[in-house]
């Protein structure tokens, strides 16, 4: 069992998807800087691509995703056509020097759309961009999923489907607005396996209203039995003030703090029994996925689909709040739907706040990065943080061998408390894109 120090965990930190995150981006930066970096992308480079369905056929309470529902065809269409736009107008600007690699969609929930709507999509990009046979991941909603789209991404080549399970427990599904039983879950997961689609992630939540310690032993043996290729574990962050869904969740039925961490800790040792490998802080993968084999080598990333093999260091962003990263820049797209929509309708990119790092911002990107994927970093002599770490090196949790610094295996549940030692815009008061650390 991990150590508990609340008063190491009580400040919240940042997912660290990024650095510098999200909450230092701003308006000095936007679509010039988005232009002159494509201009730039050189021949061959390898492209990462990631478009954002900001719509859903029913609304959690819990989710802090840039979603809506989609009840409206025409929003929806509209939308997709300016998405559409936006493709052809990046690609434009790349002038067919990258070659598309990987394309994930995410939202919200992609198969809000049809499928033809998907496959349309699909199509596009294959046709905008150089393209050959990329890896294709989507996430979906279980309760919007039929055997239709199983045959539709298995005949698109989708080999990795990401699936939002969050809890098996009736009472908790209930208290967080999403209702889906267990058959359903098994139905979604033979449906696709009996279409070739292995590589198969599970989300999980914990710290869940009226969650107690036993749901979530209980529905993380309900995921084992399943098999996933994938799990991430995610603690709940609850951000009532600045997610008004939110206000839906009584939160006087949320765990506490201890009871957040002791779950936690249960879902670490049951998922590493069960064989999973642990990935940073929150994901778990067979040995056999790649996700795995490149933690083993020391490939794993961290970006804002969070810990992946993916080692692109060029993903393009497209649709209302999605986020792009260049070398040398970071760029956030309009987060609002119709705002999105004229930009792009306009002829222009979306691209509205972002930032460009400097070279000490990249530096201490690489340290928080190696940190959180690996658990140790190279960190040069006048750059040691000064009394920061102290708290967790009294207690054991992160050791300075020379230069290097590692995170002990007791430290694993505070690694983004650690990281965060490294982050040079940090302020007590500024808890934008930032969470419970565990």
């Amino acid at each position: 069992m991990w150590p508990y120090y609340p008063e190491l965990l009580s400040r919240p930190v940042p997912r660290y998807t990024s650095y510098p995150t999200a909450a230092e981006f701003h308006e000095g930066v936007g679509p010039d800087d988005y232009a002159r970096a494509l201009r730039n992308v050189a021949p061959g480079t390898p492209l990462s691509l990631y478009l954002h369905i900001p719509f859903c056929e029913q609304i959690c309470w819990y989710c802090g995703c840039n979603t809506g529902a989609a009840s409206k065809a025409q929003r929806l269409a509209a939308y997709l056509d300016a998405l559409e736009a936006e493709l052809a107008l990046v690609a434009k600007y790349i002038g067919g020097r990258g070659f598309v690699q990987r394309i994930a969609f995410g939202g919200g929930s992609p198969n809000a759309l049809s499928t033809v709507e998907f496959v349309r999509l699909l199509d596009r990009i294959i046709t905008v961009f150089a393209a050959g046979q990329p890896e294709i991941s989507v996430e979906i909603d279980p309760r919007g999923f039929t055997s239709e789209w199983a045959l539709v991404m298995a005949a698109s080549n989708v080999s990795r489907v990401s699936m939002g399970v969050q809890t098996f427990t009736p009472h908790v599904q209930e208290a967080i607005g999403r209702v889906q039983p267990l058959a359903l879950i098994e139905t979604c997961v033979s449906s696709l396996r009996s279409r070739g689609i292995k590589a198969i992630n599970f989300d999980m939540m914990y710290g869940l209203p009226h969650q107690s310690l036993e749901d979530v032993r209980d529905s993380l043996k309900q995921a084992i039995a399943l098999r996933p290729t994938r799990i991430a574990l995610f603690g709940y962050a609850h951000l009532p003030s600045m997610i008004p869904r939110q206000r839906r969740i009584d939160t006087d039925a949320l765990p506490d703090a201890n009871l957040r961490f002791q779950q936690s800790a249960l879902g670490f040792d049951m998922l590493v029994e069960a064989g999973y490998a642990p990935i940073g802080f929150d994901h778990f993968a067979l040995p056999e996925d790649p996700l795995a084999i490149a933690a083993k080598a020391g490939k794993v990333r961290r970006n804002f689909q969070g810990f992946t093999e993916d080692s692109n260091e060029t993903l393009l962003g497209f649709g209302a709040s999605s986020i792009s990263m260049l070398p040398g820049l970071l760029v956030q797209n309009e987060k609002n739907i119709g705002a999105y929509r004229d930009r792009v309708n306009a002829g222009a990119l979306a691209a509205s706040r972002g930032f460009v790092p400097d070279a000490e911002d990249m530096e201490h990107s690489r340290w928080i990065e190696r940190l959180l994927c690996d658990g140790h970093v190279e960190v040069r002599a006048d750059a040691h943080p000064t009394g920061a770490l102290q708290p967790f090196e009294e207690r054991g949790l992160a050791k300075w061998h020379g230069d290097q610094l590692v995170i002990e295996d007791s430290g694993r549940p505070y690694a983004r408390c650690i990281a965060a030692a490294f982050d040079r815009f940090r302020q007590s008061d500024k808890i934008l894109a930032a969470s419970q650390a565990v």
